[in-house]
């Protein structure tokens, strides 16, 4: 039962308008990438899935998280860029930097589905 619980969170939050907006995190638009980072997620398929991945999971905690929590979570969101950014065309550090974020939105995730309420 609780395995399900995250999928059930995920399900609901993909099926009601996402309030985190574009401007908080939008997706690499590889047709405009220019910085080192960005050139190497688009022509690796692995770091855009994971590029993929990790901006699902954004814009789900944004949806899922109080008011009051968006702030915090948005400016996590802005202090990662850097991080990324910092490994250029590096693929093992880019891999590194998205595990790192996905792992922490995961856990923000995990924190929601074991307060309830059910």
């Amino acid at each position: 039962m609780k395995r399900l619980l995250p999928a059930a969170i995920v399900a609901f939050a993909l099926g009601q308008p996402c309030l985190a907006f574009a401007a908080d995190y939008a997706p690499i638009d590889c047709s405009k990438a220019s910085s080192p980072a960005d050139v190497t997620i688009c022509k690796t398929y692995s770091l855009g899935q994971a590029e993929a991945r990790m901006a699902t999971l954004y814009g789900i905690v944004m949806s899922l998280v109080a008011m009051g929590e968006r702030g915090d979570v948005g400016y996590a969101q802005q202090q990662w860029l850097p991080t990324r950014e910092a490994c250029g065309d590096n693929v093992v550090c880019l891999t590194k930097a998205y595990n790192d974020r996905i792992e922490q939105l995961n856990k923000v995730i995990d924190v929601i589905a074991s307060n309830g309420p059910y």
